[in-house]
């Protein structure tokens, strides 16, 4: 999905490129309280993004399990959530800004400002484990990653409907909460005011990494297992997003969805 440790190709089976989806994102007087469930009443008049779907596009086979966001912004940040249906939920990194979405994973692309540089990262797994990183423009451009710009600020929890890591049984799946506060996105926000005005809008994009797996000894094992070569161009885990980016390439900011900020 991104080319670091492992190189994937920038171009893969590309599908016809649809127009970026969009999402009123409402204010609201109340932030809920970041703990992964989202039965907090702030999000109670939020819309649900569409289901996520390929990232190629929705001619494309569906999704084996739903994925869909919420957002909405206060004073304070931007507060997004995630619902990730999942019958076994596992995870095995614990370190923090350790390569994320070599586990099942949920991120989070922003570009503010649109200009399709400087933008921002986020991913989380199944055990809060999260990954930040600022990528000084596309890969595709000769872009480079810096790990680890980690928003001082930030909030992120997990919460798992069913058992993490017990194969004995069969889990519903999790859910992400994550609060970006505007004081830490100023860096990436370019011309753009913080916080935002009604009107205003950003490029964001979510994405999902599938891994499938096998049961070694009652233990989820990764397919491919961690730490095994996958050659160039091979594409073993599922990539679902929110906004279709054509290809297999989350690295197109241009492609991301637009965020537009309501009263």
């Amino acid at each position: 999905m991104k080319p670091f440790l492992f190189i994937l190709p920038l171009v893969a089976t590309a599908t016809s490129f649809a127009e970026p989806l969009s999402y009123e994102c409402r204010r609201s007087e109340q932030a809920p309280v970041i703990d992964g469930d989202l039965s907090d009443p702030a999000w109670q008049k939020a819309a649900w993004t569409g289901d996520f779907m390929d990232i190629r596009g929705k001619d494309q086979p569906a999704p084996r399990f739903r994925t869909r966001t919420k957002m909405l912004w206060t004073a304070e940040g931007l507060c997004v959530c995630a619902e990730l249906a999942e019958p076994h939920v596992w995870g095995t990194l614990t370190e923090k800004n350790a390569i994320i979405f070599h586990d099942n994973d949920f991120e989070i692309f922003l570009d503010p400002d649109g200009d399709t540089l400087n933008y921002y990262e986020f991913e989380i797994n199944a055990l809060g484990t999260i990954w930040e990183l600022t990528l000084d423009k596309p890969y595709s451009r000769g872009g480079t990653a810096t790990h680890g710009t980690n928003l001082p600020g930030l909030k992120s929890a997990v919460k798992v409907q069913g058992t993490l890591n017990n194969s004995s049984d069969t889990d519903s799946g999790w859910s992400v909460e994550v609060f970006l506060p505007w004081k830490d996105l100023a860096k990436y926000q370019g011309s753009k005011t913080a916080p935002p005005k009604a009107g205003d809008t950003w490029r964001i994009n979510f994405s999902r990494v599938e891994w499938k797996h096998e049961l070694k000894e009652g233990k989820y094992v990764r397919i491919p297992a961690h730490g095994a070569k996958i050659a160039d161009g091979e594409h073993p885990e599922d990539n679902w997003v929110w906004s279709p980016q054509g290809e297999i390439a989350m690295h197109l900011p241009e492609h991301w969805g637009m965020l537009k900020f309501t009263e």
